[in-house]
């Protein structure tokens, strides 16, 4: 009643008159370029992103689903959907699948097999076929045919994420690939045959997404930003051309508040006072749309008074609040004015920016976001990026929810530090089989070297290698003396120690151990017993000379033999008795074993090994010629790791270095690949079964991999040796069987460290060779019979008893297991449980082997803290050190940190114990990402907004730091919103607010189109999809509209009759409707030529399918090697351009792509919205080392054809070279109608004042909609030939975020790669023939300089004084508006890479390069030449005088800083024939436009039955 009243009154006051106008505003959407994908077939591919096992249950539960689609309306089938995914996913997954859904996240992987399927091509009319090695058929009654010959075919390409049925893999069988729709009949029918046989291992079963027929809609997307900047009118700009409006129609946007009144409810309960409403809508929004310009001293605490108001109102309408605040400043400042700032609050703000700078690094006025403590850089990561994020932390949260950790405890585990795996462990070297060659802390040859570690804190000349009395480099050599490579390795050793490198060198001499060997009959053992003679009774470093001078006795190819050494010795030694030495009764045998044991324990490869400091040097860095220059670059490297330790003070004086050294994490007692290995596989604990009944096999066969998992580790009994807390911090699970020698061996290994190791407990798994029966289960059912009846260590000491072999000798021959008890056990209970133990649970034991350790019956498997290790080979051992170093590995890890976290918990120890392992397996499996920040406020009383989550469910931790004023803002108020929305958050929001502010914070209105969930309408379809709207917008300011969308996007206007640069809602009538596509996705790249490590410069990939090899092209630049190529979700193929790139080069290896590193041909698949990046590293082919890709005669005839060319006006090709002979390349750059105006009457004067063929080159990314429909229609009347080109701002080079200077990048910055090689010469903008054949002398580029004549300008002549004055010293200025660029000049001297890179360092100054296209040629005019061309090629008559105009080839329309005159009357006025032209073009458009109109006329048909079907069947 209130409303009506207030309603009433304010509609009396403003005395409205009957006059209905409708509603302005902006809008924009995006679309894909794709047909819409169906959201079942994107549930299933988010689905299978938790496993291959998943996906297929679920295609299983959805057979034949979409017979529900006819019945249904959409929303009730999205349910359905949603209804089937969910028993697949907890709540919080199906919350994600919606917000994926929202966003179309996978579509792209549906549309890349839609797209991967087109290229087999599919059968006619087929709604699904099968592809089995390239013969195709829809029935499957072929499949038989098909399979019979399928083996002479090649088998098809798999690509990574391509859906693989989980049945017998054989390698050997036939490949089938289905192309059908999930949950149709045909998929079905097709899936019913070829899962029986894949599951029968007869033939591997693949299957693709194939949508027979598309739905013709589009699909909207999410994802981006919107802006609308407000423009300089200090120049006037603007088309006058009328547009012809759209009938966008505004209605439903009537939804909006303004100041309160929600106009949509009004509307329906008030429809009598529709026009007044509207009425009454406009002027509320003219009164709050106050855009008068603040004053300065208005605008210094504005951001502030923003926080002031957000913290004023209630939590939950906050962010809401921050997001109007910040997306439509302009028009919001003015209230902001009036807000009053406590004292409280401002101090506050002050205490948390400090805080936070010193803690994190954050500064005042910066915006960062933290999502449980990971920083998310949002110039980095969009939503894709962070819903990828969400779901990988959702495993770990549910996972650390499902295991009762709750609160608190969340986040300190979450935060605990796991250590990356380490892939440079380090082998112990303090042994005593190591014979030291020299010891350089107490040899008297380095007694001249300072011995203080401090020294490596002084300055050095770089490369220098310090020389301190200290055992800082350690280098270990393991040799068989007798092997051909050990003589070089000797060799080198004496190189470093004659050079007094200081490297302290140990040998470890592999040779033979047995007894009766001698060194009359072995050389390597003679070698051995007489270098201990020449230690001993000299010393060691002449051990070294003699080994040295014996070996260069050794012929090359030959080895060392006995009579080398005996005759050595007499000749050297000729007192000492050989046969004492040498013989069987020799003294100096000793140790003789140490080092082939020493070998043999450490678990290293193949002789001959070398270890720096520990760490083994790999086989190809073994090569004695390598290994000098390998040795001093580690010795360079360990030198800064120590002078860190010595900064730091963890190495300081009184230390021992090769202590410090030994102690390091990266240490270890012997080195095993299977426990080093990066590669691990964890066991997932976090199920939570709904019984725990191992009894009954039936029962737990039918439980996944989690619940078998979380059943066995709920009924596992254990050998314990706790530590003094009662706790167990590792726990071993052993797999294998009993019955056999080696299941005894291991199980026995695992026991003795439990017995010498406190904080070890031991499980078994019981995995027999058979079938689990009475019989072959004995040991094992004595075993558990032990573990349930006895004491601790009175189980371990009988089990330890019963393993070793004489046991088992009894047993067999007969012996009960009764008399094989011990002392102290409780006989009875053990006899009794024994006796009874049936083996059912021994037979899940097994199932458990098999289906989740991947084991067959009878391998072994050993399992730590859940990491799996196994299945072991047949004759692998593993021993009692491998276990020490398994329980080292794992303690280092994180479980050492999660014991003393699960130790606050207070909880009983068996409990704690399950725990330590559970939460050690979950966090070491999970990906490891950065580090997690602790963000903590010193104060949150008055600048903080805090929103708690919701009682226990899984939560996020979220924390961001925003000044609410700030482009940050604009994103992440929005983003915040939507998170909170679709996941729980514990949420906290600190308000960064800078002080004294000296200009507007934000000048533009900005939005962000980002859903939670799918939208549908009120008759249940889906909604069209998201759209940015702007609709309370002041109409007096001038706006452009700007994309801002993720790195990988390249998208461009597809229709808007509006000027999208020059909006201006004061002469529109209703709603500016912008329409975007998504034209490509990137594909990214870097390329090196291996050989110099330099990037390729001018070197060309093509990219295309199978059946079009050449469908995009482009150059690698110098600058980091970069590419960009132009593609779609898909397979692609990536090659070496066909002409110089493939005659001169090859590619050797590629990172990042789908197919193997050493293949051919590089295939990429393109199946997100996510960048993706490749390495490519190619080799100048052997016979083509010294050719050089940018020679003179680089270009091949008709380079370039294949970018489908648009070429207009019949111009028939001749030969490449006399076309380019022929042609006059002309460039420019226009955004926005006015310049497309003037773009097309400058294209006219080109042409009326030249004879020669011309070609137009237009940069695509700008054009307007308008421009690019009707640029084929001149072309063809007045015949010359355009072509469009693209490229996508590289991500690596400083952005720009006003319109117009990017534009003005794109003129200078990308010259050398937005046209073909085969193009010589390019005229930038108005030129005329015979500027084509002027001499540039030798340099890159010419431009006219700035006319001199017009006296009256002087003072606006800003390059006659300051900066510009010394820094040209007598060259001239040069105006960009119109220059000549030789591009093979251009390109050899790498002009653009060096453009590029002062671009670089310039542009980070918001003040430096004003006019950045003009400035940055002038400012390197020293390193690339500028050729000054004559003052007649351009008059522009603000700079030149009138006497100068006869002469002038072309006139240029410069604004005039005097005058400030219009660029439009301007032009009429100084340009005669400019009308002429300009009358024409118009006459010209206006036939385009008929012609256009009665097409659409004869096309439009009436709204039919089926279009209203259409739109019910969108999924």
């Amino acid at each position: 009643m209130r409303n009506v009243i207030v309603l009433s009154l304010l509609l009396l006051l403003l005395n409205i008159h009957h006059v209905i106008s409708a509603p302005k505003g902006v809008t924009a959407s995006l679309s894909a370029k794709w047909s819409m994908t169906p959201f079942l077939l994107e549930t299933s591919e988010f689905i299978g992103e938790d496993g291959n096992e998943k996906f297929w249950q679920f295609v299983d539960t959805v057979k034949e689903l979409t017979v529900y689609k006819q019945g249904e309306s959409v929303r009730s089938y999205y349910n359905l959907v949603l209804k089937k995914a969910g028993q697949f996913l907890t709540d919080l997954q199906v919350n994600l699948l919606k917000f994926a859904l929202a966003l179309r996240s996978y579509s792209p992987a549906v549309q890349a097999s839609q797209q991967i399927a087109s290229d087999e091509p599919p059968p006619e009319a087929c709604p699904a076929f099968v592809s089995i090695h390239g013969q195709r058929s829809c029935s499957t009654k072929d499949i038989k045919k098909l399979l019979k010959a399928a083996a002479g075919r090649p088998k098809p390409y798999l690509h990574k994420n391509d859906h693989t049925y989980p049945g017998v893999n054989k390698s050997d069988v036939p490949v089938v690939i289905l192309y059908a729709e999930i949950g149709t009949k045909k998929f079905t029918s097709f899936h019913k045959v070829l899962s029986g046989k894949a599951g029968e291992g007869t033939l591997v079963y693949v299957l693709r997404h194939f949508v027979a027929v598309p739905k013709p809609q589009k699909m909207l997307l999410s994802g981006y930003g919107v802006e609308l900047a407000i423009k300089s009118t200090e120049y006037k700009a603007v088309d006058d051309t009328k547009v012809k409006e759209s009938g966008a129609n505004a209605e439903e946007d009537n939804n909006d508040e303004v100041q309160g009144f929600v106009f949509g409810k009004l509307k329906k309960s008030h429809p009598e006072l529709q026009e007044q409403l509207v009425e009454l809508r406009k002027h509320l929004l003219e009164s709050t749309n106050d855009m008068v310009p603040l004053k300065v001293w208005e605008m210094q605490d504005l951001s502030f008074q923003a926080a002031a108001r957000i913290m004023s109102v209630p939590k939950f309408d906050a962010l809401k609040l921050m997001r109007d605040l910040s997306q439509n400043f302009p028009s919001k400042a003015r209230s902001l004015t009036r807000v009053a700032v406590k004292q409280e609050m401002r101090k506050e703000i002050e205490e948390n920016q400090k805080r936070l700078g010193e803690s994190i690094g954050v500064h005042v006025g910066d915006g960062e976001l933290f999502i449980n403590g990971l920083h998310i850089d949002l110039d980095i990561h969009n939503p894709f990026s962070i819903l990828d994020i969400l779901r990988g932390e959702a495993r770990v949260l549910e996972g650390l929810h499902n295991l009762g950790i709750k609160g608190e405890h969340q986040g300190k585990l979450l935060r605990l530090p796991v250590n990356a795996v380490d892939d440079s462990y380090a082998l112990d070297i303090r042994h005593p089989a190591i014979m030291w060659i020299n010891d350089v802390e107490n040899d008297l040859v380095y007694r001249s070297w300072p011995t203080g570690v401090q020294e490596l804190l002084r300055a050095t000349f770089p490369g220098v290698i310090r020389q301190i009395r200290r055992n800082l480099f350690n280098l270990v050599l393991f040799l068989d003396p007798v092997r051909e490579e050990s003589v070089e390795l000797v060799k080198l050793a004496e190189l470093f120690y004659k050079h007094k490198i200081p490297l302290r060198i140990g040998f470890v001499f592999v040779v033979n151990t047995k007894d009766e060997i001698d060194g009359s009959s072995d050389a390597g053992v003679g070698f051995f017993r007489l270098l201990n003679y020449i230690a001993d009774e000299y010393d060691s470093s002449q051990a070294l000379m003699s080994i040295v001078s014996m070996y260069n006795k050794v012929d090359a190819g030959e080895t060392l033999s006995v009579d080398a050494i005996s005759a050595y010795l007499k000749r050297k030694f000729p007192k000492a008795n050989a046969e004492r030495i040498l013989g069987i009764e020799s003294e100096y045998d000793d140790k003789r074993k140490d080092g082939a044991l020493f070998y043999k324990n450490s678990g290293l490869g193949a002789l001959p090994l070398a270890l720096f400091n520990g760490v083994p040097l790999s086989p190809d860095e073994m090569d004695p010629d390598e290994l000098e220059t390998i040795i001093l670059q580690r010795i360079m490297d360990t030198t800064t790791a120590f002078q860190r330790a010595v900064f730091m003070g963890q190495l300081t004086e009184g230390s021992n270095v090769v202590d410090y050294l030994m102690e390091q994490a990266n240490v270890v007692p012997r080195m095993n690949p299977l426990i080093l290995s990066t590669d691990r596989k964890y066991l997932d604990f976090t199920a939570k079964p709904v019984v725990d009944d191992w009894e009954d096999t039936t029962m737990f066969s039918f439980f996944d991999s989690r619940d078998k998992t979380a059943v066995m580790a709920k009924r596992m009994k254990y050998f314990t040796n706790t530590d003094e807390d009662g706790m167990s911090a590792v726990t071993l699970w052993i797999a294998g069987d009993f019955e056999t020698v080696s299941g005894r061996k291991l199980l026995l290994g695992a026991l003795k460290r439990v017995k010498a190791s406190p904080g070890v407990r031991v499980g078994v798994i019981d995995n027999p060779s058979g079938k689990p029966s009475e019989d072959n289960t004995v040991l094992y059912r004595a075993i558990w019979a032990s573990l349930l009846t006895q004491k601790n260590k009175a189980a371990a000491e009988f089990v330890q008893k019963l393993l070793r072999e004489e046991s088992i000798q009894l047993l067999q021959k007969g012996t009960k297991m009764k008399d094989l008890l011990m002392q102290g056990m409780d006989r009875d209970a053990f006899e009794k449980r024994f006796n009874t133990l049936e083996v059912d649970f021994i037979r899940s034991q097994q199932l458990f082997c098999r289906d989740v350790l991947k084991l067959s019956p009878g391998q072994q498997a050993v399992i730590s803290n859940g990491r799996i290790l196994g299945p072991f080979e047949e004759q692998e051992e593993f021993t009692v050190e491998d276990f020490q170093l398994l329980e080292k590995i794992t303690l280092s890890g994180s479980a050492e940190n999660i014991k003393a976290k699960v130790k606050l918990m207070g909880m009983k120890a068996k409990h704690a114990s399950d725990l330590v392992m559970k939460v050690d397996a979950l966090l070491t499996a999970a990906p490891k990402g950065e580090v997690r920040r602790d963000v903590h406020f010193a104060k949150d009383s008055h600048s903080v907004l805090r929103l708690s989550p919701r009682e226990n469910e899984v939560f996020y931790d979220v924390v961001a730091v925003v000044d609410p004023l700030t482009r940050e803002a604009q994103k992440m108020s929005p983003l915040l919103i939507v998170l909170s929305q679709v996941v729980n958050v514990r949420l906290q929001v600190f308000m960064n607010c800078r002080a004294k502010l000296s200009e507007m914070p934000l000048k533009s209105f900005y939005r962000y189109v980002l859903e939670s969930d799918v939208n549908f309408l009120a008759n249940d379809t889906v909604s069209p999809g998201p759209v940015a709207r702007f609709m309370e917008l002041p109409e007096s300011p001038l706006l452009t509209l700007i994309m801002i969308t993720p790195e990988s996007w390249m998208v461009q206007a597809v229709r808007s009759p509006h000027d999208l640069d020059n909006i201006h809602l004061q002469e529109v009538s209703g709603v500016v409707a912008a329409e975007y596509e998504l034209e490509h996705l990137l594909l990214e790249g870097h390329c090196f030529d291996l050989s110099t490590g330099q990037p390729p410069r001018g070197l060309q990939f093509t990219l295309g399918m199978s059946r079009d090899p050449l469908m995009y092209d482009t150059i690698v630049m110098a600058n980091l090697g970069y590419f960009q190529l132009k593609a779609n979700p898909g397979a692609w193929i990536l090659k070496l351009r066909k002409g110089r790139s493939e005659e001169i080069y090859q590619v050797l290896t590629h990172d990042g792509t789908d197919s193997p590193a050493d293949a051919g041909d590089v295939l990429v698949v393109l199946n997100s919205f996510h960048s993706k990046i490749i390495k490519v590293r190619v080799q100048k082919k052997a016979e083509k080392m010294n050719e050089d890709l940018l020679s003179e005669n680089s270009e091949s005839k008709g380079i370039w054809d294949s970018i489908a060319s648009i070429t207009g006006g019949g111009s028939k090709k001749e030969d490449g070279e006399r076309e380019k002979e022929d042609v006059l390349n002309i460039f420019s750059v226009a955004s926005g109608h006015l310049y497309e105006r003037f773009l097309r009457i400058m294209m006219l004067s080109v042409l009326r004042h030249t004879k020669t063929p011309v070609k137009f080159w237009f940069l695509k990314n700008y054009l307007s909609p308008s421009f690019k429909e009707t640029i084929a229609h001149m072309a063809e009347k007045y015949g010359f030939q355009y072509e469009l080109v693209q490229y996508k701002w590289p991500r690596w080079l400083h952005q720009q975020t006003e319109k117009q200077r990017v534009i003005w990048g794109y003129k200078i910055l990308f010259l050398d790669v937005l046209f073909p090689l085969a193009v010589d010469k390019i005229i930038f903008v108005d030129a005329d023939q015979d500027l084509r054949d002027f001499d540039l002398e030798g340099a890159p580029y010419g431009y006219t300089p700035f006319c001199d004549s017009r006296r009256e300008m002087e003072g606006y002549r800003f390059w006659k004084s300051g900066y510009w004055a010394s820094h040209l010293g007598h060259r001239k200025y040069h105006i960009s508006a119109l220059y000549v660029v030789d591009l093979k000049k251009f390109r050899k001297i790498a002009a653009g890479d060096r453009l590029r890179g002062q671009y670089q360092a310039l542009s980070q100054d918001p003040n430096s390069l004003s006019n950045l296209d003009q400035d940055l040629p002038n400012n390197m005019i020293h390193q690339v030449v500028i050729k000054s061309l004559p003052q007649e090629w351009m008059w522009c008559e603000t700079w030149c005088d009138d006497a100068s105009k006869v002469s002038a080839k072309t006139i240029d329309l410069c604004n005039n800083p005097k005058t400030k005159e219009p660029k439009l009357t301007a032009a009429a006025r100084i340009v005669p024939e400019w009308v002429e032209y300009d009358n024409e073009i118009k006459q010209l458009l206006g036939q385009v436009q008929e012609q256009q109109d009665t097409a659409t006329q004869k096309h439009t048909p009436s709204p039919s039955q089926h279009e209203k079907e259409d739109r019910r069947d969108e999924l």
